[in-house]
């Protein structure tokens, strides 16, 4: 597995301010994932918007910046060898039990020689990226633009900045050899499940998502149990796309074992 040696950590408080994501929280405009998706703000230039040519404000002509950003997140990420995508909650604080653990699993994942993917923001992400920091990993940030001041955690070796929500996502799959996915609020259940259909639906070979904190997730996990499956909605063998685990130790040696044994790259049966 590729390992790139990691730049000297700034200091925790130092958040390492992202201007060509900040645009739109100073001055006033709608993200460009906003502008594509919501018909009601077509062709109605935002508050303050600085007068630019009309034609860019079409969707042909953002089709070439999605274009664009693709070909930027492929050419950033296409060395990085073998890693694991950390999401969960950037609103969980550095004195959580649920931080140290994903520093920990971080560490562990570096250790094993896996590069870190995260959303490059704060709690459970920049705990992920200080983990793998400091194990001399390599420690990555997938930033989005959001319609409030972004900034990349100080722990984040290469940061790779996106305007469109499904393109970021692709390279989170794209490159990764599994997922794990922290407490998080709805980024992280969206994630969750954008996987689950991926590999439920044979787009994606079978890969390990880890759902870490089981009290957290034993909600959910007895709502698809009780109710969807329950209902017919999804098959028995379709809650074996996930596991469930407390231990940092036990995430990374799962992933690992599925690397090792490439597991994960089989496609997926459906039992008899």
């Amino acid at each position: 597995m590729k390992r790139k040696p990691a730049k000297a950590a700034p200091q925790p408080d130092q958040g390492v301010e992202n201007p060509s994501l900040n645009r739109a929280a100073r001055t006033g405009q709608a993200t460009e994932d906003e502008l594509l998706l919501d018909r009601q703000r077509l062709h109605q230039p935002a508050p303050r918007e600085p007068a630019r040519a009309e034609f860019t404000k079409d969707d042909p002509w953002r089709s070439l910046r999605i274009m664009s950003e693709f070909v930027h997140g492929f050419n950033s990420l296409a060395d990085v060898g073998a890693a694991v995508s950390i999401f969960g909650s950037a609103r969980i604080k550095s004195d959580s039990p649920m931080y140290e653990a994903a520093r920990d699993l971080g560490h562990r994942l570096a250790k094993a020689g896996f590069a870190v993917i995260t959303g490059g923001g704060p709690g459970i992400m920049e705990a992920a990226n200080r983990g793998a920091r400091e194990a001399d990993g390599y420690s990555i940030g997938c930033n989005i633009e959001l319609p409030h001041e972004q900034h990349i955690n100080p722990y984040v070796d290469v940061a790779v900045n996106f305007r469109y929500f499904f393109v970021r996502k692709t390279m989170f799959v794209k490159y990764a050899e599994g997922f794990v996915l922290f407490p998080g609020g709805f980024g992280t259940l969206d994630e969750t499940f954008e996987a689950l259909t991926l590999i439920q639906t044979n787009k994606l070979s079978q890969f390990p998502v880890i759902l870490f904190g089981a009290s957290y997730w034993a909600g959910l996990v007895a709502w698809l149990r009780d109710v969807v499956l329950e209902a017919g909605y999804v098959s028995p063998d379709d809650l074996d796309l996930f596991q469930v685990t407390d231990s940092p130790e036990d995430a990374c040696r799962i992933l690992l074992e599925a690397y090792q044994t490439e597991s994960w790259k089989k496609p997926r049966k459906k039992k008899a």
